[in-house]
């Protein structure tokens, strides 16, 4: 019955949204055999680090709807904003290339470091090579000063001629990223149902919210009541669980599904979470070993690893109980390992 089901089958208000395809689907889902035993779980993982464009991620599903409005309005240049060693802003570059545009990103200042392969390397050698063009943003925690610094760059660029189409990412713009995990969700359960192998537990990185929030509404819309923890990879718990609620509600209005979300849906783990966003921590370091040694699968220090190791804290403390049956999903990120290289092969 699910094995030819398409997102849009189980949540068919997603078609009143504009998309465009960048990546591929469905992406595979894979037994962890080795690392689930040595958990004591029965551990699976969903590779969205293999939908394509440019060292792939969860971002590729959400520029899909973010960049399908700026098609129709016939845009020639996007502009968006992250951290120095941001996947959003690397695939935002890999879309503009693909679409022919003109991609402006605005990195900013974080993480302090002053690390050259941080600097450098990663994210920042590849969006040179996309050819992007780069500013910086002093602040790495202004996100309405952030958004206001693209505007005025995008008005700069209408006066060149050009047709810029500017991606907002702070609280107060809609967040049409989040109908991509809306969709993944989707995907997802044809996936596990097509299978037999369902999961007790989904773990999922939460940071601008937009992954985590997508994939709890799309799953809630389809009537998939399975526990989704989302460990923080940037913000504390009770932060986070704000974000969490105000983007639930926003997305679940866009697809006509309001009050669908109930506080008892988010969960929230900050527990792995200091000494803060895109810094190093032995939980982190002993997840990129673990998964890397036993498994094959990379994860990245900022996003991945960290939820992995979020994971692995909910499995020794009880919270997820042995021999339950997880679903990790893996957002990609790999090209910040090469721009970690120091501070992972450093901490101790």
């Amino acid at each position: 019955m699910y094995m030819d089901t398409k997102p849009e089958d189980l949540v068919p208000e997603l078609k009143q949204h504009r998309r465009i395809v960048l990546g591929h689907e469905p992406t595979p889902i894979e037994k962890l055999t080795r690392l689930g035993q040595n958990l004591g779980i029965e551990l699976w993982i969903k590779r969205d680090d293999c939908n394509g464009l440019a060292f792939g991620g969860n971002k590729v599903r959400q520029l899909e709807y973010y960049l399908g409005p700026g098609v129709d309005a016939n845009a020639d240049t996007v502009l968006i904003t992250g951290a120095l060693q941001s996947n959003f802003v690397r695939l935002t570059a890999a879309a503009a290339a693909k679409l022919g545009w003109q991609a402006h990103v605005q990195l900013e200042e974080r993480v302090p470091s002053d690390d050259q392969l941080y600097r450098k390397s990663g994210n920042i050698f590849l969006n040179n090579l996309l050819g992007a063009e780069i500013s910086y943003f002093p602040e790495g925690e202004d996100e309405a000063g952030a958004d206001k610094a693209l505007d005025k760059r995008a008005k700069e660029l209408e006066g060149e001629g050009r047709r810029p189409y500017v991606i907002h990412l702070g609280l107060g713009s809609l967040p049409y990223g989040g109908l991509g995990y809306i969709r993944a969700a989707a995907e997802t359960y044809a996936q596990v149902m097509a299978s037999g192998k369902k999961p007790d537990y989904v773990v999922i990185p939460s940071g601008s919210g937009l992954t985590h929030a997508g994939f709890l509404v799309g799953a809630r819309a389809i009537g998939w009541d399975v526990p989704i923890i989302g460990i923080c990879v940037r913000r504390d718990q009770k932060s986070q669980t704000d974000r969490i609620r105000k983007r639930s509600s926003e997305l679940a209005q866009m697809i006509s599904r309001p009050n669908l979300i109930i506080d008892q849906d988010i969960i929230i783990s900050d527990k792995t979470l200091a000494p803060g966003y895109g810094k190093m921590n032995s939980q982190v370091k002993e997840a990129i070993e673990k998964t890397a040694q036993q498994e094959a699968i990379l994860l990245d220090p900022v996003y991945t690893a960290r939820t992995m190791a979020g994971l692995i804290d909910q499995v020794r403390t009880g919270e997820i109980p042995r021999g339950a049956k997880v679903l990790f999903i893996h957002t990609g990120g790999n090209p910040a390992l090469f721009a970690y290289q120091n501070a992972i092969e450093g901490f101790s």
